[in-house]
């Protein structure tokens, strides 16, 4: 039993199941938002269930792919040789088998969309099923990305963006409306607020960036236009999401939640200016998780209640 649980806190530790709070809370944003023949309203647990399902196993995928991929790079900077492949916790051969687990768990996630089975669930919607070859293809590819391009934030941003998208997708009912405008504005806000954080995150390993190679807005443009352009990102991120507030109908509690996270993406980036990579885990993990789980909580609020 101990021997179990060893193993699974490896596993989790390399997937960073922690950072789920990043996307997790989008979807299920979206899934309020979309839950009511994609109207705000409840989408029901069954379906709610599922995208909680598909969003772990995905970004499972994603996360164990990229460390397969960068396993030689990770052990060659320090900030991450005590990651699971290059430490020897975990050899390459027990990542991809993981991996091949995690697909396989995704795409009965979303079968389940379509068809059922043995008598559970099935609401007919083909989409999740269709789209989860070229959904897992895309994230997965991002992990090539810093090695041709400063753009590969903006790509980590467009693989968070599909967990709101997907689970608006997802919940649409059969002969409906797929996707909304609605969709892609909250999808935005994601994938700019991603590339923000991701932009402040790279600015740790800018020399080992340019040692090897690798692309990265820090590393080719420097880190104080890299922190310019993030907090670009943000401000675009807060003008989108009252864009979204206005689009959606929600009320007050909402508003309140945009103001709220303006106050700690300031403060996120004062944090920065004032004491550089000093205060980066709560300047990246814990304001970031806290600003996901406040804008899904509101949302959830005025659209329930």
């Amino acid at each position: 039993m101990k021997s179990i649980l060893q193993n699974a806190v490896v596993y989790l530790g390399m997937i960073r199941f922690s950072h789920s709070v990043f996307a997790l809370p989008f979807a299920v944003m979206a899934a309020f938002l979309a839950g009511d023949a994609g109207r705000p309203g409840f989408c029901g647990w069954g379906r709610l269930g599922l995208i909680v399902w598909c969003m772990v196993w995905a970004r499972s995928v994603a996360m164990t792919f990229n460390r397969i991929v960068d396993a030689r790079l990770d052990g060659r900077n320090p900030r991450t040789a005590g990651r699971a492949i290059p430490a020897g916790k975990l050899t390459m051969k027990q990542a991809t088998i993981f991996l091949y687990l995690c697909v396989f768990l995704f795409g009965v996630g979303t079968y389940l969309f379509w068809r059922p089975v043995l008598g559970w669930f099935g609401y007919g919607n083909v989409w999740p099923v269709l789209l989860s070859v070229p959904v897992l293809m895309f994230i997965c590819l991002y992990s090539f990305s810093k090695r041709f391009t400063w753009g590969s934030h903006f790509w980590l941003g467009a693989s968070l963006m599909l967990a709101p998208v997907g689970a608006w997708i997802a919940v649409s009912p059969p002969g409906g409306a797929v996707v909304s405008m609605t969709a892609f504005i909250l999808g935005g806000a994601v994938l700019l607020w991603t590339a923000g954080f991701d932009i402040i995150y790279a600015c740790q390993d800018i020399a080992v960036d340019r040692r090897d190679g690798l692309y990265s807005l820090p590393a080719n443009l420097g880190e104080d236009t890299a922190l310019w352009i993030s907090r670009c990102c943000h401000c675009l991120v807060i003008t989108l999401l009252l864009l979204l507030g206005i689009r959606a109908r929600l009320g007050y509690i909402y508003l309140v939640a945009v103001t709220v996270t303006a106050v700690l993406l300031i403060i996120e980036h004062v944090l920065i200016y004032q004491a550089g990579m000093k205060h980066i885990r709560i300047a990246f993990g814990t304001i970031n998780g806290i600003i996901s789980i406040l804008l899904a909580g509101a949302t959830i609020w005025d659209v329930m209640v």
